[in-house]
């Protein structure tokens, strides 16, 4: 998915779209620029479709693709629908490699995928919307892990010393894998996106 300048969209739509506008340079770049708020008063509709922008840009999903895994997450019973949209969203491969803190960012962590660098359950998988399941191990191919990115990663490097990955994954950092534990469990109290918006705004 074409995104383009991160910045610009960070500017718009909040510093959680992409992890590199979660900085002070970031804060105090968009605080320099602010000229005492955004005028108008947003309309509900205005908000949801912000934040549905916002979660869409954060996981790097295309519009067709997204409306997909609404529908998905509304036609479901098992679940209410937000903790089903945020299960299929995080369970994409793509995002559990950046999880597992294998990527730094969901964008290096699709490129880990896309190039092939990626397997699960033994197996080679080059596509980054590839759904994991409960008990799924995945892990880098054996060729790739003198990759520098694996290395980096694998002796704790560059910020990665201090990273937890969510409780439904466990990660072995010297073998480079990881284990899909449970299903990830959505918390609207310490997420950054508000995904009951997102389905409401589907609805209308």
């Amino acid at each position: 998915m074409q995104i383009g300048p991160r910045y610009k969209i960070c500017k718009r739509l909040g510093s959680g779209v992409f992890e590199k506008c979660q900085t002070q340079k970031f804060e105090t770049s968009k605080n320099r620029g602010d000229s005492g708020g955004r005028g108008r008063r947003q309309s509900n509709y205005g908000q949801q479709l912000e934040e549905k922008q916002r979660v869409r840009f954060s996981y790097g999903v295309r519009e067709e693709q997204f409306k997909n895994y609404i529908t998905a997450a509304t036609s479901q019973n098992e679940m209410r629908p937000a903790d089903a949209l945020y299960a299929g969203l995080e369970k994409r491969l793509d995002n559990v490699v950046y999880r597992l803190g294998f990527g730094k960012t969901r964008q290096m962590s699709r490129q880990l995928v896309n190039h092939g660098h990626m397997c699960v359950n033994g197996k080679r998988v080059d596509i980054p919307s590839y759904t994991v399941k409960t008990g799924d191990t995945v892990h880098v191919r054996e060729e790739s892990k003198d990759k520098e990115p694996f290395r980096i990663a694998q002796e704790g490097k560059q910020g990665y010393e201090a990273y937890t990955p969510p409780a439904w994954l466990s990660v072995d950092r010297e073998e480079l894998s990881g284990t899909i534990q449970a299903k990830p469990n959505y918390d609207p109290t310490t997420e950054v996106f508000d995904l009951t918006t997102v389905i409401e705004f589907y609805g209308r």
